[in-house]
């Protein structure tokens, strides 16, 4: 066991509220197993990763309850110095804009040179050699020569190489990839989806892909995690998950992505509504008001996450009769 998140629950403190970004959640993750977190925008995906750092300061989010312990270590309980060597060292982050996650007046060479510098203390001249073969390994063409280049002069897809480069660095334990190809073309983000995977099995290391896409948790994922309204709502083998979803925003979900074997004729079932306001969460199950199959126990009580299946939880009254 790698991760183990146990009743992680993350506040932020906003003006109309105390947003519940996470609320209670708990997860495994073993070793070069690949886990995909999806959802809807705002259902907490990235402030549950970014908790796992401490990456968002506090104010305005507060870890109000629960324990991370990674290779055994609790990371809510250790010291801002500790945390530091841990973060691009053991467990890196690739962030969902590369334009943004990049400094823009550093040369890309410098940015993946840094981890090596710090965390590992090799010498200048040794992580420069060795940032140019992550940038090969990443298939940055002529890596030698634009390892001195600056992020704008790199193309989308580019930069997010250099900033997989980056996270690979250090030869990390585990990566947190945030929807890292939201905003790149389809064939861009398969070539470097499977880069990702590829290198992560090389290196034995564990992937947290963050995502919305669903064909792509299909494909490179060993487990799914679903969440809504900052709460897990479905977790299972991804196998599992496709053929038999207990959950009824799990089967929405499903029933409203294209599919190459149904009828062409077949029109697509978008999930009603819009996700809950996370300072003014509806009572019993957050799912409730959109669910076409919600009870008055729905309206009550708020599930929690149940076996309806071999390593196949859900949180719902119905007990996986979605």
């Amino acid at each position: 066991m790698l991760l183990e998140v146990r009743n992680l629950s993350a506040h932020l403190m906003a003006g109309h509220g105390i947003v519940k970004a996470v609320d209670n959640i708990s997860y495994d993750l073993d070793e070069g197993e690949t886990l995909g977190i999806v959802g809807e925008s705002g259902c907490g995906k990235t402030v549950s990763a970014l908790s796992l750092l401490r990456l968002i300061p506090s104010p305005p989010l507060v870890v109000s309850s629960g324990r991370v312990l990674f290779q055994g270590q609790d990371l809510l309980e250790l010291g801002d110095e500790e945390l530091c060597s841990i973060r691009g060292n053991t467990m890196a982050m690739i962030f969902q804009e590369p334009m943004t996650s990049l400094n823009p007046v550093l040369s890309v060479g410098y940015q993946v040179m840094e981890p090596l510098m710090i965390h590992r203390g090799v010498s200048r001249t040794e992580a420069m050699r060795e940032c140019i073969g992550l940038l090969k390994m990443a298939r940055i063409p002529d890596a030698a020569a634009r390892v001195h280049a600056y992020p704008h002069q790199f193309s989308g897809g580019m930069r997010q190489r250099v900033v997989i480069a980056m996270g690979l660095s250090c030869n990390p334990r585990l990566i947190i990839a945030d929807e890292p190809t939201t905003a790149l073309d389809v064939t861009i983000q398969a070539e470097l989806l499977d880069l990702m995977k590829q290198l992560t099995l090389d290196h034995g290391t564990a992937l947290i892909l963050i995502t919305h896409n669903l064909g792509v948790v299909a494909r490179y994922a060993d487990r799914v995690m679903v969440m809504y309204a900052g709460r897990v709502v479905e977790q299972a083998r991804t196998l599992d998950l496709y053929r038999t979803p207990a959950h009824p925003y799990t089967r929405g979900l499903l029933e409203s992505v294209p599919r190459l074997d149904q009828d062409l004729r077949q029109r697509l079932k978008p999930i009603e509504g819009q996700p809950p306001d996370l300072a003014r969460l509806p009572g019993g199950c957050a799912f409730h008001p959109r669910c076409p199959l919600a009870m008055e126990r729905c309206r009550n009580e708020t599930p929690q996450l149940a076996p309806v299946g071999d390593a196949h939880e859900a949180a719902c009254w119905l007990g996986g009769a979605a």
